[in-house]
């Protein structure tokens, strides 16, 4: 066992000999603010209370209440007292305070944890840096925004931040630098990654992000209608009201199932849909007295106008991120039926809401000709349906988010595409991929996790294998990039990642082999940036 201090205490945690080399010290369920219950849901995040005796942290604090959107789908889980962290590192006492690496888990701002069902530390902390991972408030009750001093929104993202704070107060008793603190995240994870970049409750409190297929320009990470999306909550569990505060010491008492199993449409074109929406998520905050806001404004102008100067930053995607979509997000046969006979399918939520219907079946002509050619007939056509979900979702954002930070030059910016296979690509697998694919290799979204983590019922992999020297690889790109804002400080990993200019658009393959290369899926993101500049949408 192991004891450390912190500012509310002592905590007990315990070596762990790690299979891949070496040991570690593990600290799990640590409190990082007060239980949110009470009259502290959908608050902000409060300071955590101290402790008198000694406080064993070697168990895992509570996922918050869920219901999972992705492996056991309809499973609900968790508990409204979920906001504890877990430290991993590899010294409490080392001659140079080491990186600290702060994960973000993704799950679509609806379900997901900290914990190492998934998130496992074993393979990153052999490479000398500390790793923190986390949970926060979600969906509803992470997400509720009632435009009022009551509920401002977005109390998910700052336990996010309370989080960070945290680590920045106490990182130091574990061996860690708070001065050299990497964001990072994957979906949901890497959306939250790149609002932290233009947050004014983030800024200070992290030197570099890395933000893994997810941003916040897409138009899932954003909220539509906030305020409305709570009334409708409250009349669909029974209140009709308008008053704001009638609604929130309503939605105050509910139940926690009820509040999280009800689906809350709140237009035609939403309920139409064929896939599920992200129905509670980030949404611009207004001012109330001093409270502190975490996103002020629109996205795109905030991101426009520039992200915290000098964070250093990588992000890219994977290979084939829309395979997760149609497995878990959509019923397939019913999504190539509206493909098939309504062009408006292929229009994202937030044009349906803007352009004209005229617009609408222009555009969704012009995309769904770009995918389908003459063969929408097709029965199967689902691998062209893929496609067009991972460049809506995923790679054209990606392309758009880092176009716009290297636009400022004043942030160091890298970009991949991972295309890495090995059997560590199970995560879509899990998700029910394997249903749709039989017969070729597949990247999708979160493929890239098991190269980075180790989930704690996996085997022990053999360290000379193939798939271990594929892990190697990853794990210290992600490490170089903490620990010196570069992910090829050296020719140890044979290759140079040459940092993104709008000029150049330089990108990392990473694959089974590492290559450079300039301006990833360019044919297809012209396409995309070329037919919404013609129907007047506002990219850049």
């Amino acid at each position: 066992m192991v004891q450390v201090q912190v500012n509310e205490g002592w905590l007990e945690g315990e070596v762990v000999q790690n299979e891949y080399g070496g040991s570690y010290y593990s600290f799990k369920g640590i409190p990082y603010a007060q239980p949110p219950l009470g009259e502290l849901r959908f608050k902000a995040p409060q300071p955590p209370k101290p402790w008198k005796d000694v406080r064993s942290a070697k168990q895992f604090g509570s996922k918050c209440y869920q219901n999972d959107a992705f492996f056991e789908k309809g499973k609900v889980c968790g508990s409204e007292d979920c906001l504890y962290l877990n430290v991993y590192t590899p010294s409490i006492k080392s001659d140079k305070p080491l990186p600290v690496m702060f994960w973000i888990h993704g799950g679509g701002f609806v379900s997901g944890a900290g914990d190492d069902d998934v998130y496992g530390p074993k393979f990153l902390v052999r490479q000398d840096v500390i790793l923190v991972t986390f949970n926060y408030r979600l969906e509803v009750l992470g997400f509720l925004c009632l435009d009022t001093e009551d509920v401002p929104g977005n109390a998910g993202m700052k336990d996010q931040v309370a989080a960070l704070r945290w680590v920045n107060k106490n990182i130091a008793n574990f061996g860690g630098d708070p001065n050299n603190v990497t964001i990072f995240g994957e979906s949901a994870g890497g959306a939250s990654v790149t609002y932290h970049l233009i947050s004014p409750m983030s800024k200070g409190l992290f030197r570099r992000a890395i933000a893994q297929s997810g941003t916040n320009v897409g138009y899932w990470a954003q909220a539509y209608k906030p305020r409305e999306r709570g009334f409708a909550l409250a009349r669909q569990l029974g209140l009709y009201s308008d008053d704001p505060k009638q609604v929130y010491e309503f939605l105050k008492e509910q139940p926690l199932e009820a509040l999280i199993k009800t689906v809350v449409p709140i237009t035609y074109s939403e309920k139409a849909r064929t896939y599920n929406e992200i129905y509670f998520n980030v949404t611009a905050e207004k001012q109330f007295g001093n409270n502190e806001r975490f996103l002020c404004g629109d996205v795109l102008d905030s991101v426009s106008n520039g992200i915290h100067e000098g964070v250093d930053i990588m992000t890219g995607y994977t290979a084939d991120e829309g395979i997760m979509s149609l497995a878990v997000f959509g019923d397939i046969s019913a999504s190539l039926e509206q493909a098939r006979n309504f062009p408006q399918f292929f229009i994202s939520y937030p044009m349906s809401l803007t352009l004209s219907t005229n617009d609408q079946l222009e555009l969704g002509k012009r995309i769904r000709e770009y995918y389908f050619k003459n063969s929408i007939s097709v029965p199967d056509d689902w691998e062209k349906l893929e496609k067009f979900y991972a460049a809506d979702q995923f790679v054209f954002p990606a392309n758009r988010w880092i176009k716009l930070c290297a636009q400022s030059k004043k942030n160091k910016t890298y970009f991949y595409k991972f295309t890495c296979v090995s059997e560590l690509n199970i995560i879509s697998q899990m998700m029910g991929v394997g249903n749709l694919i039989k017969d070729k290799p597949v990247v999708g979204h979160a493929d890239d996790l098991f190269y980075l983590f180790t989930p704690n019922s996996s085997p022990i992999m053999d360290r000379n294998s193939n798939t271990f020297q594929h892990v190697e690889k990853v794990t210290k790109l992600w490490t170089n990039f903490a620990k010196f804002g570069n992910p090829t400080p050296d020719d140890s990993l044979g290759v140079t990642w040459t940092p993104y200019s709008v000029a150049n658009k330089d990108y990392l393959d990473i694959g089974n082999e590492l290559k450079p290369g300039q301006a990833p899926d360019d044919e297809e993101v012209q396409f995309w940036e070329n037919v919404l500049t013609e129907f007047k949408q506002k990219l850049y």
